[in-house]
């Protein structure tokens, strides 16, 4: 256990390290996220006027809900780059050839996911409130919103590592981002779910991220709803990324 913690420790820190000493690695998380704010809660914000939008807090904390999963989720998804730049580059393979156990390497790359997407979370959550955005969630809800956010980071960072370890190159990064946009996208981004239509309702209900969505917008406006559920699909997520991001481990340990 002493090693696995020493491998994860050595390999988190270097990641986030890596992040806050990069402008190239830096930017990109907090610009995405503060866009699709913008853009979403203010440029479409005449879409509360809508009939039977009822949502309380506002369409900016509405859309904040999203945004927030969504850094949370490519907050990991940018692990998976560091791992195949980590294998262009030739670390990767020294880090397999010197770390005593191996799967502190998985552990190591998903906290420096976390520790990247909590600077990320802070700066999205300010510029949010610094808008006007409601809050109607108390300190419990609230912790839950974080929650949620931790495990999405979470299932992301470990999908998108053993993507990385199979393939082992940057050329990756195609099959590491969109399975995860599309699931969030084809979630109940704009309207809640209710108001969706045809073929995107027919989706967007058995889309496990609507849960998770609609969870987040209940706790952000003191209604939880579905936050039992939503834990549950993120922790069962978890364990089966967890799974594949081993077997991911596995196929990189054979190809030396």
């Amino acid at each position: 256990m002493r090693r696995f913690v020493y491998v994860a420790k050595g390999v988190a820190w270097r990641s986030v390290h890596n992040t806050l000493v990069s402008p190239a690695i830096l930017l990109p998380s907090l610009i995405f996220p503060l866009f699709f704010l913008a853009a979403f809660a203010g440029g479409l914000s005449r879409i509360s006027d809508i009939p039977n939008f009822d949502y309380k807090p506002g369409y900016t904390a509405f859309q904040f809900a999203f945004v927030f999963l969504q850094s949370a989720a490519f907050g990991g998804v940018f692990t998976g780059f560091a791992v195949a730049r980590d294998f262009d580059s030739g670390f990767a393979r020294r880090l397999l050839l010197t770390a005593p156990r191996r799967s502190g390497i998985i552990a190591g790359y998903a906290l420096g996911a976390l520790g990247r997407w909590l600077i990320t979370a802070v700066v999205i959550t300010t510029a949010a409130l610094a808008a006007g955005m409601n809050v109607s969630g108390g300190g419990i809800e609230i912790v839950g919103l974080i929650g949620l956010g931790i495990m999405m980071n979470l299932g992301s960072a470990l999908w998108a590592c053993g993507v990385a370890m199979f393939l082992r190159t940057e050329q990756a990064g195609a099959l590491i981002q969109m399975p995860v946009f599309i699931v969030l996208f084809l979630a109940p981004v704009y309207v809640p779910l209710r108001l969706l239509t045809g073929w995107v309702h027919a989706v967007a209900r058995l889309n496990p991220a609507t849960a998770t969505l609609e969870a987040a917008r209940g706790l952000i406006a003191g209604s939880p709803t579905k936050v039992a559920l939503s834990f549950a699909l993120l922790a069962g997520g978890a364990v089966l990324t967890a799974l594949w991001a081993r077997r991911g481990l596995a196929s990189a340990e054979r190809a030396g």
